[in-house]
């Protein structure tokens, strides 16, 4: 029989949220099996009889006689007629399981990794922006996006196309999505594409792994941005790359550090248009000298133009890709930030050298971005529309930065400054008065607010301190709640201090 504990075990198992959806017997049978399992249950002790256990349980005898059945299939009890049920005897296996169960839950306390492994998971974290809130960075709008436009061109692509869209794509993508791109660097960004030199990919950070991986071996040296774009950092760490910082000032990146290292380096890593945190965009003439030291060097520049469409003051300036003529320059951009993070796709323009290693390179790792976003995507280039949306959500998001620097200004004057970027879905503050970095973050957190602190994007702890705040996905009567709460808590936290 089961002991009273046993009993509320199983009817724990029948309540727990992450079993409704199993049908009502197998929620039985597993709980009864996980007891068997875990030795709860020893071989020979006789299980209640159906009758019994349909009362205690609340459920028909048919169910238990359901579950009792599928257990007896599987080995786990014995039915003897006229006596009823019993545990089975397994005993030799069920000491080598429990032993085995306590050896792999040490197993996962310790994961034994390789070296690489274990770099990627020092360098890695979940972050998860199912449903951002206020300041969450690098979230576009998705409420403003033409979904009804999107859905009826995903349906003139089926169509057209039928199942072929449902068969396995070309690892280099989308002929006519490549070529949309092509055109689209090209006129909007002053790049040199065509679209045999285009690769499409699910992300930029899989654009930025690839780099890592293929143009540079464990150990080698690669210039980086001080502060940096997290992502790309510890793209870097978990390829075993030496990253070598590089101090930005509001020119960009400093350029006389790379010049006259004498160790050299076989890439540098840019955020050249808003440059990651800082929104400082990158001069012509340090443009133009990092393509020099490429080519005499033959290194790499890695060019991350995560959100160069959205542009408030002057004009973009044209990207380095399209000013290197020495073909050294690898251009990575993103879908994500521009129309929605769910499509995942993104691209890089390659040197003509690297295009098929890269593309046999991205076949290891997923084999191809999905055919019916990319037709879609394709479909919605060539007609203009992504052009359309652009100027649209610019607009939109050029009025919610005035607004959030607005209401900084208004209510958060006594603890920061803020640094208002000529472009981009975000803005960094600096803090002024006498709240750590570490309070403020964890103040806003309380209060449902997110921020990203800056201090922890550079290389070391001499940096500014003060937090990222998001403002594109956000209105602007949800800015001016999120920036009164923060406001609330930076009092209530000078207050106690």
């Amino acid at each position: 029989m089961l002991r009273h504990s046993q009993l509320e075990s199983v009817k724990a198992w029948l309540a727990h949220p992450a079993h409704a959806a199993m049908p009502l017997h197998a929620r039985i049978q597993r709980a009864i099996r996980q007891l068997i399992l875990d030795g709860a249950l020893a071989p020979g002790r006789p299980l209640p009889a159906s009758r019994a256990l349909a009362r205690s349980l609340g459920v028909s005898r048919d169910t238990v006689e359901s579950a009792y059945a599928q257990l007896h299939a599987e080995g786990f009890i014995e039915r003897r007629v006229g006596s009823g049920s019993f545990v089975a005897e397994i005993t030799e296996f069920m000491s080598g399981h429990r032993r085995s169960g306590r050896s792999a839950l040490l197993a996962n306390q310790a994961p034994n990794l390789s070296a690489r492994g274990k770099d990627m998971f020092r360098s890695g974290g979940l972050r998860q922006v199912l449903a951002p809130r206020p300041f969450t960075h690098g979230v576009p709008e998705t409420r403003n996006f033409p979904l009804p436009l999107w859905e009826r061109l995903e349906r003139q692509v089926l169509k057209e196309v039928g199942t072929q869209a449902l068969l396995q794509g070309d690892p280099q993508g989308n002929e006519a999505l490549r070529r949309a791109i092509a055109d689209y660097v090209n006129l909007e960004r002053g790049a040199r594409a065509t679209a045999d030199r285009v690769l499409v990919l699910t992300s930029s950070q899989q654009a930025i792994m690839l780099c890592a991986n293929m143009l540079l071996d464990p150990g080698d040296r690669i210039f980086i941005e001080d502060p940096a774009y997290y992502g790309a950092r510890k793209a870097f760490d978990a390829a075993g790359l030496t990253s070598v910082p590089v101090k930005v000032d509001r020119q960009g990146v400093m350029v006389e550090p790379i010049l006259d290292d004498p160790h050299g380096a076989k890439a540098v890593s840019l955020t050249p248009s808003h440059q990651f945190p800082t929104g400082a965009t990158l001069t012509l003439d340090r443009r133009l000298a990092l393509i020099k030291w490429a080519a005499r060097h033959q290194a790499w520049i890695i060019e991350d133009d995560y959100d160069s469409e959205f542009h408030y003051s002057g004009k973009p300036t044209a990207c380095v890709q399209g000013l290197d003529p020495h073909d050294r320059t690898i251009y990575i951009g993103t879908f994500t930030k521009s129309l929605f993070p769910g499509l995942r796709i993104g691209y890089a323009i390659l040197p003509p050298q690297l295009v098929k290693p890269m593309t046999v390179a991205r076949t290891l790792l997923d084999g191809h971005t999905a055919s019916i976003a990319q037709l879609t995507l394709a479909r919605f280039m060539e007609g203009g529309h992504f052009g359309a949306h652009i100027r649209t959500m610019r607009s939109i998001y050029g009025q919610r930065l005035d607004t959030l620097a607005g209401l900084v200004r208004k209510h958060l004057s006594d603890f920061v400054e803020p640094r208002v970027p000529i472009g981009g879905l975000q803005m960094p503050c600096v803090l002024t008065g006498d709240i750590s970095e570490r309070a403020a973050v964890d103040a806003a957190r309380r209060v449902g607010v997110d921020l990203l602190g800056l201090s922890g994007l550079y290389s070391a702890r001499d940096g500014e301190v003060g937090f990222l705040m998001g403002f594109a996905a956000y209105t602007p009567m949800e800015l001016e709640a999120a920036v009164r709460k923060l406001a609330s808590a930076f009092q209530a936290l000078r207050m106690s201090a």
